[in-house]
């Protein structure tokens, strides 16, 4: 019967898990959209393999794979064949050989199904793609309930990044390269920021994370994590946490092995990244206000007393006696030091103030 029925042929390598087989194939993207289905959205949730597809995710996988032709990457999907294939070996290579599919067959992506609407997408606005070519993990379908199990089993252990070793890693991200120069070779960062992690655990000889210096500089130079930063944007970057190194004693005190970075973050706010998002915050409106002596005004920031102990940070940087990063905790931090050096506050900021006031009289 299998022999009278249409297939595509795959070059593949058998392999077996768990007492099963399964083959890895080489798969040209613009067969992809076509062969690969994934189920219907209006399927309720127990009758599926997978979970519904989020739309919001494909624009930017999609401009990644059309702005990147020469140096995308993209991980194998896996899929589950809802019926018989078969696996014609090469003479002397017993596991290499051509996988046949049928052609009616259903085949269902148990993982990467936004990974094939990306594809589907992008070769609609750059059809030589198509000749490139991608791996898919296929596994023989032994019905509903074991492809619910494998979705479960693919995405059990699955750990994102942490923003800081995304920010090492990511050469595509100019604000990422901002982070890592700074922190390669500028004070206060050089030799204390932690590369990896997410956080400074107590007992760390660094201070601030990478991604908590890119989040700051973004801060300070008013851009996003899509913005495209410049050679400029890199100078002004420098100078400024250049600028405040100088002023900060504390930090100073750190690099001189004066202070260790353990009893500094268990007593101040600055050691943490609230503060560096706080002085980022403030940095903005300073070179905003001043652009030609900003310098010169920083140099009030000496007088600022960051101990967490000053009653002048509680429901600021503070929260119930524990330090907090959420958005109005910044602003309210930054807030502090905008007054500390005679700024004006604008907006939503000089709103946000008013409010703390009245509340907090």
């Amino acid at each position: 019967m299998f022999e009278n029925k249409y297939c595509y042929s795959f070059p593949a390598v058998r392999g077996q898990q768990a007492g099963r087989p399964f083959y890895i194939a080489t798969c040209p993207l613009r067969i992809i959209p076509k062969i690969f289905l994934f189920d219907e959205e209006e399927v309720p949730a127990e009758l599926r393999a997978q979970r519904t597809l989020n739309r919001t995710r494909l624009p930017e996988m999609v401009r990644y794979l059309v702005d990147n032709p020469k140096e995308y990457v993209f991980s194998s999907l896996t899929a589950s064949v809802g019926t018989e294939v078969r696996f014609i070996p090469h003479e002397g290579a017993h596991d290499l050989g051509v996988l046949q599919v049928p052609m009616d067959a259903e085949i269902l992506i148990n993982d990467g199904q936004h990974r094939r609407a990306a594809i589907e997408e992008a070769l609609k606005e750059m059809p030589e793609l198509g000749q490139d070519n991608i791996s898919v993990l296929f596994f023989v379908d032994e019905g509903l309930k074991r492809s619910q199990q494998m979705f479960a089993d693919l995405n059990k252990y699955a750990v994102k990044p942490s923003p800081s070793i995304s920010a090492l890693y990511d050469f595509r991200d100019s604000s990422a390269g901002v982070a890592r120069y700074l922190a390669t070779e500028i004070k206060p960062f050089v030799g204390f920021t932690e590369m990896e992690q997410s956080t400074v655990s107590p007992k760390s000889a660094k201070l601030f994370t990478l991604s908590s210096i890119k989040q700051a500089s973004q801060i300070l130079l008013s851009k996003n994590a899509k913005s495209h930063f410049e050679d400029g944007d890199l100078q002004i970057a420098v100078s400024f946490w250049q600028a405040c190194f100088g002023v900060i004693t504390e930090w100073q005190q750190v690099h001189n092995k004066e202070l260790s970075p353990a009893n500094f973050r268990q007593e101040y706010i600055h050691a943490h990244g609230i503060g560096l998002h706080a002085l980022g915050r403030m940095g903005k409106s300073l070179i905003a206000q001043h652009p030609r002596d900003w310098q010169h005004v920083l140099q009030k920031l000496s007088k600022i007393d960051w101990r967490k102990s000053n009653p002048i940070w509680d429901n600021r940087a503070l929260h119930h006696g524990k330090l907090s990063k959420a958005s109005s905790n910044i602003k309210l931090t930054a807030n502090i030091l905008r007054q500390a050096l005679d700024l004006q506050l604008e907006g939503n900021d000089k709103k946000l103030e008013e409010e703390f006031s009245s509340n907090h009289v």
